[in-house]
């Protein structure tokens, strides 16, 4: 299976190069690696330079965005830039962020698991995060959700998902879909991916609604948005982020933002929901 990766990178100097040997270290070496230079302002594009000039299936394009690193919008832009450099024979679709580091059968592991079955529509290991010398979990979602630094699609899915939404929210909204298209997500735990810089370690103090948002434009609606909120709180370790999300959803709805979903949609999604919090009550 051929596989293509786009990694947006936003002044990375300090870890794309680690991310990039981690690749090129793989037992199933990628077809194509694209990085989008997103208007970094440190050493970032000659780092990858210096990569392309040895590797010629590396690639990188520049673009001019915000500088505000707000979740979910920047990133996809970048990646969706990305895309459009490459032609469309793969098999598999990553996005990557430009901080990790990758165990060196990932890859390997990942066409693997889209061979064993043909309804599994998106693959991914888990990141972990270094604190007091060790390397742990970095447990803030459900172990049946892929981070949104890792994600790898099958062809057939992204194609039906319709790509990737420039919005906070992204990266569950494509699991949902991907759900609503009857692919399977696949998670596996034996794979472990160094995540070199905390999720939200550079977020400004502009984003910290945008969770909130995202629950209202994924149609969650109010008790299931008060219910993922307080998870969410209690996971990150800061209950005062509850009511954070809660004014970003009715900022949302005061605002009658646009959604992420069809009606259609958002209603297998409240089904959906409800089912995964009922069992795991029941």
């Amino acid at each position: 299976m051929k596989i293509y990766i786009v990694i947006p990178a936003h002044n990375e100097e300090e870890h794309i190069g680690s991310t990039l040997q981690s690749l090129l270290d793989q037992t199933h070496r990628p077809d194509k690696i694209v990085v989008v230079n997103d208007q970094s302002r440190d050493a970032t594009p000659e780092i990858v330079s210096q990569f392309i000039a040895e590797y010629p299936f590396i690639s990188m394009i520049s673009l001019t965005s915000t500088e505000d690193h707000l979740p979910g919008s920047k990133v996809i832009r970048a990646f969706n830039e990305g895309i459009k450099t490459l032609d469309e024979d793969f098999d598999i679709l990553c996005k990557f962020d430009a901080d990790l580091i990758f165990p060196e059968n990932y890859l390997e592991k990942v066409i693997s698991h889209f061979n064993n079955s043909p309804k599994t529509g998106m693959v991914g290991g888990f990141c972990t995060i270094q604190k007091n010398g060790n390397w742990i979990l970095e447990n803030l979602t459900n172990k049946d959700h892929i981070r949104g630094a890792l994600k790898a699609y099958r062809k057939a899915c992204f194609e039906d998902i319709g790509g990737l939404k420039p919005s906070m929210g992204w990266d569950t909204a494509d699991e949902l879909l991907a759900q609503f298209h009857d692919w399977k997500i696949r998670t596996d735990q034996d794979l472990l991916v160094k995540h070199l810089k905390p999720t939200g370690s550079t977020y400004n103090n502009a984003s910290k609604h945008k969770q909130g948002e995202a629950f209202y434009k994924l149609r969650y609606g109010l008790i299931i948005t008060l219910i993922a909120s307080a998870k969410l709180a209690f996971r990150k370790k800061d209950l005062g982020l509850f009511q954070d999300y809660i004014t970003g959803y009715f900022v949302a709805v005061k605002q009658k933002q646009p959604f992420l979903l069809s009606k259609e949609e958002g209603e297998f999604v409240r089904q959906l929901r409800w089912k995964n919090i009922l069992g795991k009550l029941f």
